[in-house]
């Protein structure tokens, strides 16, 4: 069975921060389109300062997906560091006191930051949010896990299924938050939160599947 180890797999945070930071104008670019413009000053500036706490600790895994679940919730503005950062503390809550983490461990992961996300906003999919990347992304990894493919093919399939759900919110109109006001108008647009998120799984996809052992 595919595993890989909690300790020192804190670095997959320190790559999900460093693809954000080098992402920050693109981001607001695009959220400027139907938003504010500062979803990528925000959370440049919630996963830098993670980034600084981090470095050089060789963190586990969980004990990084805490702090930047921290630093999200209580140093950054706008809508999106409360959701993200219930989404990494969630995740950091399933990961404590876990040795090896294999996918049924992942997948409950995903489903508790899925939760957390879930119980601050009341966005569905269609709507135009994160979440039209983040449940596809979940719902792909169980569906392959569950159909006997290996770990490493079933975190495939995740950052697939992100990016596909991340592209689809270009032909969604906003039903939350304040792009929801242009209504027609935000059509043919990015979601700002969506692509973000894509960033994070498929950094989160590709740091695990680097670490994988067969045990």
């Amino acid at each position: 069975m595919q595993t890989f180890e909690n300790a020192g797999a804190g670095d997959i945070v320190l790559a999900m921060a460093e693809r954000i930071v080098e992402n920050r104008a693109y981001l607001s670019e695009i959220d400027g389109k139907i938003g504010d413009g500062d979803h990528g000053v925000n959370m440049a500036k919630g996963f830098g300062m993670a980034a600084d706490r981090l470095r050089g600790t060789d963190a586990a895994l969980g004990a990084a997906m805490a702090t930047l679940g921290d630093v999200l919730m209580s140093e950054i503005g706008g809508s999106m560091g409360p959701l993200y950062g219930m989404m990494f503390t969630e995740f950091a809550e399933v990961l404590e006191g876990v040795e090896a983490i294999d996918a049924a461990t992942l997948s409950a992961m995903l489903h508790k930051g899925l939760e957390g996300i879930q119980s601050v906003g009341d966005a569905k999919v269609g709507d135009k949010t994160l979440i039209d990347c983040l449940v596809p992304a979940v719902e792909a990894f169980d569906a392959a896990h569950a159909g006997g493919k290996s770990f490493a093919e079933a975190l495939d399939a995740m950052a697939s299924a992100a990016e596909t759900g991340r592209d689809s919110t270009i032909d969604l109109v906003a039903k939350v938050g304040r792009s929801a006001r242009l209504g027609e108008r935000s059509r043919g647009v990015l979601d700002a939160g969506a692509t973000s998120c894509a960033l994070i799984l498929t950094v989160l996809a590709s740091g695990a599947k680097a670490k994988l052992t067969d045990g």
